[in-house]
């Protein structure tokens, strides 16, 4: 089973149990990337280990390429010195290095196909998870949006904002209610607080005028005085 059908089992499951539950979209493509950056730490995981039983194959298909060529100098020896039963048990344990060379050689074949699979579902899976996060964000965005219009109609649709214009409204009366106590201080007194200070300024300024005009008067009078002396 590839690492996307696998995946989309575990998230098709927890989703249905989501839906289930009435859940909300941001909730159930959280869960979709969290599924996605699990998935890419276990293929990860996998394709390193993958990676060092690869190496460490390697080194014991060379090891075996090794004995093989040890086995065959040794079988040479055995013909050199007449000693073909030697040369023949050599070989035969050079056949066994070899087979088993081969044996090494076909997991390592498997190993590299396994790694370059993973390669390539990491790749998909980590171009899936761009997307996922792109849209994740974006659904983000429109939701808080919609949140905040859901909000303000349902305050404008509420009686909130008439309920304190209302209020402001009342105080605007009591305020009015107040300047009118004031106002009705002055009414048994038969003058205005403001016509009281009136007056007085309006007298002030007569009797200036009157100063002047008698000054006025007296100054001729004085010349006269002295033209007579």
């Amino acid at each position: 089973m590839g690492i996307f059908s696998r995946m989309g089992d575990i998230i098709n499951s927890n989703l249905n149990a989501m839906i289930d539950k009435a859940e909300d979209p941001e909730k159930i493509t959280r869960l979709i990337i969290q599924e996605m950056e699990d998935t890419l730490v276990e293929v990860r995981t996998d394709a390193a280990r993958n990676i060092a039983e690869r190496k460490e194959l390697s080194r014991k298909a060379e090891d075996y390429k090794a004995r093989a060529g040890d086995w065959a100098t040794k079988a040479e020896l055995a013909i050199t010195k007449d000693r073909e039963d030697l040369a023949r048990g050599a070989l035969s344990a050079k056949q066994q290095a070899e087979a088993m060379q081969d044996v090494v050689l076909k997991e390592i074949g498997i190993l590299d196909e396994a790694v370059a699979k993973a390669d390539e579902d990491l790749s998909k899976l980590q171009t899936k998870l761009d997307e996922a996060k792109a849209k994740h964000k974006a659904l983000t965005m429109r939701s808080n949006v919609a949140r905040g219009q859901i909000k303000m109609r349902t305050v404008i649709s509420t009686n909130k904002v008439g309920d304190a214009l209302a209020r402001y409204e009342r105080m605007e009366r009591k305020v009015d209610e107040l300047e009118a106590h004031v106002e009705a201080f002055d009414l048994g007194s038969g003058e205005s607080l403001e016509s009281q200070f009136a007056a007085l300024e309006a007298n002030e300024a007569i009797e200036d005028e009157l100063a002047a005009l008698k000054a006025k008067i007296k100054t001729p009078k004085a010349a006269n005085k002295t033209k007579a002396g």
